[in-house]
């Protein structure tokens, strides 16, 4: 005979783990200790399903470690979204129950189910159905219950054994679904980078490139901070380095878009002041409120490599390194505002001699605010021209060295820096 379904009347027995274990074939009473263990370590069974006869008996339901399987039950929709708690593990449907909505049992018998699973799509779901009817139970599975079973098979084990089953296939399929996500999400995220971080333009030029970049923000593909180089027609190499400030998505994209600005007027012809004049306009139109601003660098290179252009509009001076001269920052008395702060403002281009090799680092301020020494001192720039210094007497070069200073400043940091870090480093060799 059918072994009814269970009732509610027996919740408190079995959830505090004072009910004995019931006759049933093949199910074997929990050991002592297990019915001591806590709440969160036993499985709970939302039963849905409306049985008139409202018979009494009920099955003990263990789970693989013997220990009691928390029981409710609802008659109705209704009923089952109040119960469904974060606690629940695994609901059992009865598919011969009324779907929602009019005549929603005459449009698609799985009615049921599909609400079910829309109202808990992070649960596991058994079907119940007649016996017999294995093409009905088959389709539940396909829309999304884990498994189906019989109403006229279903005695204590079996209803067990299928909801640990149940329990367990829910989180495989979750997990799976999360690494593809992860997956789909790590292949966009390279597609991303790929199209926002710029490629430099030095076709025809000697000076060799090389760049680091590591947003602030956790799991965060691009920050404030942007960077490029391009080589103008007249053999004019072109750097920029800037840093909006905040570290939030908006902050990035406001980035992006003065990253090409920045490009678009340069192979336009305009350098200097005219540039960075332009450049603030765009600001101004794009930023979201008046208080977002931006640091940058430019450096105009001569076509022989030996003089360059620098404007500074509050942003840290480039540090350049010679042969048998110790390392240090390109003179920054000159420095204009930060864009997007003062209207009308001006940014003059100072002349820097530069010689036959040298090697010149464009960074922003996440490089050089870092922590270090118990008292949590600032690196500040001298501190990284003396840990540039440092490489350099080592024999460090381009990504190298860059990799090397990155890695130092972190480490002295005691961790991860909490600012966007960008730089760019351009060499010419004697």
């Amino acid at each position: 005979m059918p072994v009814p379904v269970p009732r509610q009347r027996v919740i408190p027995a079995v959830e505090s783990g004072q009910a004995q274990a019931a006759s049933l074939p093949g199910t074997q009473a929990a050991p002592g200790p297990a019915r001591g263990k806590a709440a969160a370590d036993t499985l709970t069974l939302l039963v849905i399903e409306d049985d008139p006869t409202g018979a009494p008996i009920v099955p003990e339901l263990l789970d693989s470690a013997g220990r009691p399987i928390r029981l409710r039950t609802a008659r109705n929709l209704t009923e089952a979204e109040r119960l469904l708690t974060d606690d629940v593990h695994c609901i059992l449907l009865d598919l011969a129950l009324p779907g929602p909505g009019r005549a929603a049992k005459e449009e698609d018998e799985l009615a049921v189910l599909r609400h079910v699973l829309q109202l808990a799509p992070r649960h596991a779901v058994l079907a119940l159905t007649a016996s017999g009817d294995a093409e009905r139970g088959a389709e539940a599975v396909r829309v999304g219950a884990q498994d189906y079973l019989f109403r006229d098979e279903l005695d204590g084990r079996l209803l067990s054994r299928a909801i640990r089953y149940a329990v367990e296939r829910k989180r495989s399929d979750t997990a799976e679904r999360r690494l593809t996500e992860s997956k789909l999400r790590a292949q966009e995220n390279a597609r991303l980078e790929r199209g926002l971080l710029p490629t430099p333009l030095l076709d025809g030029s000697s000076l060799r490139f090389a760049a680091r970049y590591r947003p602030g923000r956790s799991r965060a593909l691009l920050g404030g901070d942007f960077y490029d180089t391009v080589r103008t027609p007249d053999g004019t190499v072109h750097a920029m380095i800037g840093d909006v400030c905040g570290h939030g998505p908006d902050e990035a994209a406001l980035g992006v878009e003065l990253r090409i600005a920045w490009r678009a007027l340069t192979l336009a012809g305009l350098c200097g002041d005219e540039l960075l004049s332009t450049l603030q306009q765009v600001l101004e139109h794009e930023r979201d409120n008046d208080e977002i601003f931006a640091t940058l660098c430019t450096v105009d290179i001569a076509p022989d490599g030996r003089r360059a252009g620098l404007c500074l509009a509050g942003h840290p001076s480039p540090l350049i390194a010679r042969p048998n001269r110790p390392a240090e920052l390109l003179p920054y008395g000159n420095n204009g505002p930060a864009l997007g702060l003062l209207p009308h403002a001006r940014w003059p281009r100072m002349q820097v001699e530069l010689g036959a090799a040298w090697s010149l680092m464009l960074y922003t301020d996440g490089l050089i605010e870092g922590r270090v020494g118990e008292d949590g001192e600032r690196l500040g720039q001298d501190g990284m021209v003396e840990l540039v210094r440092r490489r350099l007497a080592e024999g460090l070069t381009g990504e190298e060295l860059l990799r090397a200073t990155v890695s130092e400043v972190r480490d002295l940091n005691g961790g991860e820096l909490t600012d966007d870090v960008a730089v760019v480093l351009l060499d010419r060799a004697p």
